[in-house]
């Protein structure tokens, strides 16, 4: 049996959850988020926790863990929401907010361009160098956010690019002049 798998999901305050069939829906004060779980994986409500079932956990240990976190990501998602910082750096770097795009001036000759998903809020601080990615859903909320880093990584010589807030850079030894 899977030792995540088996693990019951808490439904905290204000969280409703209803199962029909395959389908786990979870509502919050943020939102509502839905998951269609592998044949084989059952759900159920009991005590206000969702306890994942597993058939056969030979073949299916892998998908029993997998839906158990997928839940409980969504009961978080729609209690308290996920949050990601990126930090830019560099001369002339920013970022501005175009109705429902993210314009990134990169040192590029136009800037990129990253049209901001449905269900995500988007916030630019500290005059453009400071981007915050908001949302209910875990896994889009973190695809934005490295989707938005891949335009221009953090390199290691100068250090400028786009970065996690809190992600360390190892800097490397520029060229010595003899």
């Amino acid at each position: 049996m899977s030792r995540i798998g088996k693990e019951p999901v808490a439904l905290v305050d204000g969280v409703t959850a209803a199962i029909d069939g395959q389908t786990v829906t979870v509502k919050g004060k943020l939102g509502e988020l839905a998951y269609t779980m592998h044949e084989g994986i059952t759900a159920k409500i009991e005590d206000g926790k969702i306890v994942v079932a597993c058939a056969d956990d030979a073949t299916l240990g892998n998908f029993h863990g997998l839906a158990r976190a997928l839940i409980h990501n969504m009961v978080t998602g729609v209690s308290k929401g996920y949050t990601k910082q990126l930090s830019i750096e560099g001369t002339g770097f920013k970022a501005v907010l175009k109705g429902t795009d993210l314009a990134l001036s990169l040192g590029f000759a136009s800037p990129k361009i990253y049209p901001i998903p449905a269900g995500l809020k988007v916030t630019v601080e500290n005059d453009g160098l400071q981007v915050t990615i908001t949302g209910i859903d875990k896994a889009q909320v973190g695809e934005s956010a490295a989707r938005i880093r891949s335009f221009y990584p953090a390199e290691p010589y100068k250090g400028k690019g786009i970065k996690y807030v809190g992600e360390k850079i190892r800097r490397k030894q520029g060229k010595k002049v003899a």
